[in-house]
């Protein structure tokens, strides 16, 4: 009878102890198997090979034989836990980390910044939309799939973590450095968002991770250069910045990292960053948030931290706060040496030290570094710019583009024989891909003029005037005010023509308008990507229905969750060929039967239009 109580004892322990850690989401299906693994590995490292697991560090593939001579040496002779790759090529990265791992005496856990897809920080990689413009999408479905094939992307590169989703809610219109980045300002619309794109990359085995905690939406300092101030009673960040954070970790959100802000209501000491606040990382988010997951500092080499003391000195504090992972230390070795000065005074417990190697160990387990293999280079490129990346790409920009007001009703345009349409290119960036979709529904023509006064006449013979705002879409970095020239052409081509302003974007661009009285229609593309103009123009002519609606509020006129919802009419859109089932591949033989009939002189020319489901998807001359 004894024995049997204490094999049920046993049981119970055993049940208990896991119930208590269903909610680490670092846990992998194999759970038995990960914790001989990560036990395995713990004791077989010596102390410093321990300290050197909770350190990140910053590679380029596009580097100098001296710069990766360091990296080489930082793995072998002091083991370091992890890589987090920022500028160079697929190609170039998948070899040089297949070099490293080799190198490893543990598997080197992968990071990279990706919030908008490999292009952020790789060549020759994909860029999706920027969370600005997902903010507008109503159908969060297509955000799970951008999470997803983003997360497929990362996969394929080898790259465990991609530091995305931003959960920050921009309700600073002047927030210098996440702007774009974020969702929005709408704290349930951010967290909808931040939670399907998590739920669609994580599906894929690749760990998210939030970002910047407690909430770096509404500063107007960058904490790259400088510690921005959040000035928000307790109360308030709760309730709003914590709100995604909250959501998130229920829904088994992997990882966060903390930035680097001085917040006078959660840590009273000034000027003391919250990425080194033991009240922020552990009373808050590890206790009262019950987070389970890898705990990331913002990089160490950022003014917001490197800043506040010598190298070494912080990454001891940050990791004494509460954090797990010290991203990009300004001096490993160094790091390393005050980390066993003060474990041999005991400032660091073996049980502490433990906690966070093993969390780290655990997140290698999960991503399937027990059973390593190298990147396959064959294709490599062509596997991170694929059609179905295209097609979700179209899908996203015509659920985002928005029109924000139109007084006379004239969108979609209609009566186009009554129409005499005239482009007026406003901006810095190329607007070709706007004005020839444009052109497919109508006779347009592009109005240009060395002076105001030339404009205003050469347009008096038109009774439509479609304006484009077109700035850079390199970056969501780039500029996107108007010119007060260009704000002064705006209103005198208003107040003599009928106006569809256009604006590849984001939203901002709008709190520069002071009047909006004689401009009938505005339209938010968000962006100035080929994708973007040409989907605008379908929707400027009815080819497809207008859905998206305002992230932010950029304003008097223009404010959060405006939107007009337009039908479609009756008009031929344009896709790509895999859309309606339709091989590009296969399409290119007509290319080569055409060229070939002309050049033998068989005919003089060929203009060929394919369309299938309502939507032309091959049109040459």
């Amino acid at each position: 009878m004894r024995k049997l109580f204490f094999l049920i004892s046993l049981g119970l322990i055993s049940s208990i102890c896991y119930a208590q850690d269903t909610d680490n989401p670092l846990l992998a299906k194999d759970a038995e198997g990960q914790t001989k693994w990560v036990d395995s590995v713990y004791n077989s490292l010596s102390l410093k090979e321990k300290i050197a697991q909770l350190y990140m560090v910053q590679v380029f593939s596009k580097q100098t034989r001296q710069e990766k001579s360091k990296i080489v040496k930082l793995i072998n002779e002091h083991k370091i836990g992890g890589i987090i790759y920022s500028k160079g090529g697929p190609v170039r990265q998948a070899r040089l980390n297949n070099e490293l791992q080799a190198a490893s005496k543990t598997p080197l856990l992968i990071g990279m910044d990706a919030e908008w897809g490999l292009s952020m920080r790789l060549d020759s990689t994909y860029s999706f939309p920027w969370n600005m413009t997902l903010g507008a999408v109503k159908d969060n479905k297509l955000i799970e799939r951008t999470g997803k094939q983003l997360g497929e992307h990362c996969k394929r590169l080898g790259v465990h973590f991609n530091f995305a989703p931003v959960v920050d809610i921009n309700t600073n219109p002047k927030n210098p450095i996440i702007g774009n980045r974020s969702f929005g300002e709408d704290r349930d619309n951010v967290t909808e968002k931040a939670l399907a794109f998590m739920k669609g990359m994580q599906s894929t085995g690749v760990l998210a991770n939030a970002k910047h905690f407690p909430g770096h939406g509404d500063t107007s300092a960058d904490s790259h250069k400088t510690l921005p101030t959040v000035d928000f009673d307790e109360k308030r960040i709760d309730s709003v910045e914590l709100y995604p954070y909250k959501k998130l970790i229920k829904g088994g959100l992997s990882s966060v990292m903390v930035a680097h802000l001085n917040i006078p209501s959660l840590e009273p000491r000034d000027g003391y960053p919250s990425s080194i606040s033991e009240n922020i990382v552990t009373n808050i988010l590890k206790e009262r948030l019950g987070f389970k997951g890898l705990i990331f500092t913002d990089a160490l080499t950022m003014k917001g931290a490197s800043n506040f003391s010598a190298p070494g000195d912080i990454d001891l504090v940050a990791f004494l706060a509460g954090n797990d992972v010290m991203l990009m230390s300004s001096d490993v070795a160094v790091g390393i040496e005050k980390f066993v000065g003060a474990y041999k005074k005991g400032t660091i417990t073996e049980e502490r030290l433990a906690h966070s190697v093993k969390k780290v160990l655990q997140a290698k387990y999960k991503v399937g570094l027990n059973n390593y293999s190298p990147i396959g280079i064959y294709n490599l490129v062509e596997d991170l710019n694929r059609a179905k990346d295209n097609i979700l790409y179209e899908e996203l920009m015509e659920d985002a583009i928005t029109i924000v007001r139109d007084t006379t009703q004239a969108l979609p345009l209609r009566h186009l024989e009554t129409k005499k349409i005239a482009y007026v290119k406003l901006g810095d960036d190329d607007g070709k891909p706007f004005l020839n979709a444009l052109r497919n529904y109508a006779e347009v023509h592009e109005i240009k003029a060395d002076n105001l006064d030339e404009l205003i006449t050469r347009l008096q013979a038109y009774n439509t005037v479609i304006i484009g705002f077109h700035k850079s879409n390199a970056n969501p970095w780039k500029g996107y005010k108007f010119t007060n020239k260009e704000l002064t052409w705006l209103y005198e081509i208003a107040r003599t023509n009928d106006v569809i302003l256009d604006v590849f974007a984001k939203p901002y661009a709008l709190l520069d308008i002071k009047t909006v009285t004689n401009i009938e229609s505005v339209v938010v593309s968000y962006q100035n990507s080929k994708i973007a103009q040409e989907k605008s123009a379908q929707i400027i002519f009815g080819a497809l229905p207008s859905k998206g609606t305002l992230p932010v509020s950029a304003g008097q006129y223009f404010k959060e969750g405006d939107g007009i919802y337009n039908s479609a009419i009756q008009r031929l859109g344009y896709t790509v060929p895999e859309r309606v089932g339709i091989s590009s591949e296969k399409l290119k033989r007509i290319d080569s039967i055409a060229n070939y009939a002309v050049s033998a002189k068989m005919t003089p020319g060929i203009q060929l239009l394919i369309a299938r489901k309502g939507k032309v998807i091959y049109n040459k001359n």
